[in-house]
């Protein structure tokens, strides 16, 4: 593992931690690191809910090392099993993540972000894509961010690099909320203990069928979801989760989700 990625696991939470100082830039070390990191969370059963944060109060993520690869690294290199990051390019990771963005989010570390389900915000963070000053291109953002935002927004900051505060990255819906930076943290673990009590299925589900359905027609994402033909849709559909969530409202109590 590497030491610039911290973690703590506390129930069914994983929280997530770059710390490279100063900026907690990514090599692609760090990355595939990120990516194990990730996938291990994916893969164990126990675990529901990720918080991704930055280490320290200035910086989320400043995205791409370029001093690394001014040292060597190539920006088209290994990155690892789930992209740069370790969340982009994750397959089936269909548990929530929740980003935590402490302050700076720019360039990769807003693609970070955007590969996160909920993002919440310390009042003093900011947001750009600087890559354009740089000469290379903002691959994930300029695939995901105009279909999060208005396009004539995300291209102004694709095009220009401009700096958004934390207000305005609200305003244009991809912040969920803005928070005291001293709250930031203890608010990241209530969401991701109201999560943590949710059905593991049913989010399985949801996750699957929004992102087989970016690349479909609404029918067709419809006609595989009545046919069983996502496999989380045909696993929740054949579960005790199911009976159980059926039952709970029938005898008006509070479910009891076992994730079978």
């Amino acid at each position: 593992m590497n030491d610039h990625i911290g973690t703590r696991r506390d129930g069914g939470v994983l929280e997530v931690v770059i710390d490279r100082p100063k900026a907690n830039a990514i090599d692609l070390a760090t990355s595939r690191a990120m990516g194990l990191t990730f996938r291990d969370f994916r893969d164990d059963p126990a675990l529901r809910v990720a918080i991704v944060t930055g280490a320290g109060e200035k910086f989320f993520c400043a995205g791409w090392d370029l001093k690394s690869a001014a040292s060597g690294d190539a920006v088209d290199g290994d990155y690892g099993v789930g992209g740069f990051g370790g969340l982009q390019e994750l397959r089936d990771l269909n548990k929530p993540v929740i980003c935590a963005v402490n302050g700076i989010c720019c360039g990769g570390g807003l693609e970070i972000a955007l590969s996160a389900d909920l993002i919440i915000a310390a009042d003093h963070a900011t947001f750009a894509l600087p890559e354009i000053r740089s000469g290379t291109v903002a691959d994930a953002a300029s695939i995901k961010l105009p279909k999060r935002i208005p396009y004539h927004i995300a291209m102004d900051m694709l095009l220009t690099g401009r700096w958004l505060d934390v207000h305005e990255a609200h305003r244009w819906g991809f912040v969920n909320e803005v928070l005291p930076a001293e709250g930031l943290m203890e608010r990241a673990w209530e969401l991701a203990r109201l999560l943590e009590s949710g059905p593991p299925l049913v989010y399985a589900a949801i996750k699957e069928i929004v992102r087989e359905a970016e690349g479909s027609t609404f029918q067709t994402a419809m006609n595989k979801i009545t046919k069983r033909q996502f496999a989380t849709v045909d696993r929740l559909y054949s579960s005790e989760d199911q009976l159980e969530g059926a039952r709970a409202f029938a005898e008006k109590r509070s479910p009891i989700w076992k994730g079978k």
